[in-house]
């Protein structure tokens, strides 16, 4: 006998009439407040690092200050999509909403992480063919502001930056300063003291080179979410497995598991039991095991008897 359609395909197994599913709270969406605050003392600090550039003619704070321009467009594209990502489809045509806008700034932040790191070490190699004449003084005296500012970032998003590939994005730009304000400062130093004139494009390529790693990896991260790929550490052999191995189970196909966002992993599974057997008690064993052992809480599972054709042949 066939189930029906409605017994079938279910998250949960329809034992009682108050079937609910829990509402998460997205990580991007609790981290949204340290998010904004590091973004307007991100944009505060540009205005004053332009200023100051243009006051005492330093052409180190001005290309700080598009560093700076950079990481406030990041994080405004990162709390753009974390509240365009939270607002209802009211025509409901997006089935999944607007998650995967965090993904996009995700990616978008890679891209311009790598243009950022590309920028420095051009401007450092321009630079160490010929130093420019800086002031050490005032340059020292924004760095150190910088620092402040930039420590205050970090630590705002830095558990964030754990929970949500898009927060981790802006982490890695607001990092990418906070070390740039070290090598500044450090540079400052030497120039102030030793007269040095190499230390700026020294210290500008070690930034450089620090940014460009950490941008493949966040690219890398956001790329295979949007290719929708198996979580990473997610093993499918083991997984089907297991599912195969269910009291009644006689066979499993159409197995699909990939990220929606961060912290929202999603399944799907046809699993096939033996004629007039009891499909509840594979329901609920196959959504524990997904939810407790490979922390998937949204899963579509459609159980099927044996003797059912048709699903099977669909193959993509």
């Amino acid at each position: 006998m066939l189930l029906s359609s409605t017994t079938s395909t279910t998250t949960t197994p329809p034992m009682s009439n108050d079937h609910q599913h829990t509402s998460v709270v997205r990580a991007g969406t609790r981290h949204l407040r340290p998010l904004f605050i590091a973004f307007v003392l991100v944009v505060v600090y540009m205005v004053v690092e332009i200023v100051a550039g243009f006051v005492t003619g330093s052409l180190a704070l001005l290309s700080d200050a598009g560093h700076m321009a950079t990481d406030a467009v990041g994080l405004g594209m990162a709390l753009a999509a974390i509240t365009a990502a939270n607002k209802a489809d009211s025509e409901g045509h997006r089935t999944y909403g607007l998650y995967r806008l965090e993904i996009l700034a995700a990616l978008a932040n890679a891209v311009l992480l790598f243009g950022i790191a590309g920028y420095v070490l051009i401007e450092a190699a321009r630079r160490f063919q010929d130093p420019p004449e800086v002031l050490s003084g005032p340059m020292l005296l924004v760095a150190g502001l910088g620092l402040i500012v930039n420590v205050i970032g970090w630590w705002l998003l830095r558990q964030g930056a754990t929970e949500s590939i898009n927060v981790e994005g802006a982490f890695l730009e607001v990092l990418a300063d906070l070390i740039g304000s070290i090598g500044v400062i450090i540079a400052a130093l030497l120039l102030r003291y030793t007269g040095w004139a190499y230390a700026d494009p020294i210290f500008g390529a070690a930034i450089g080179l620090f940014i460009l790693p950490r941008a493949w990896r966040l690219g890398r991260k956001a790329l295979r979410i949007l290719v929708q790929a198996a979580p990473k550490g997610l093993d499918l052999e083991e997984l089907r497995n297991q599912l195969a191995s269910i009291s009644g189970v006689t066979d499993i196909h159409d197995l699909h598991v990939w990220t929606l966002t961060s912290e929202m992993d999603v399944a799907t599974v046809h699993l096939v039991n033996r004629d007039g057997t009891d499909p509840h008690p594979i329901l609920d064993q196959a959504r524990a095991l997904l939810q407790d052992k490979y922390r998937i809480s949204h899963a579509t599972l459609q159980v099927e008897p044996d003797t059912h054709t048709g699903c099977q042949e669909v193959n993509w």
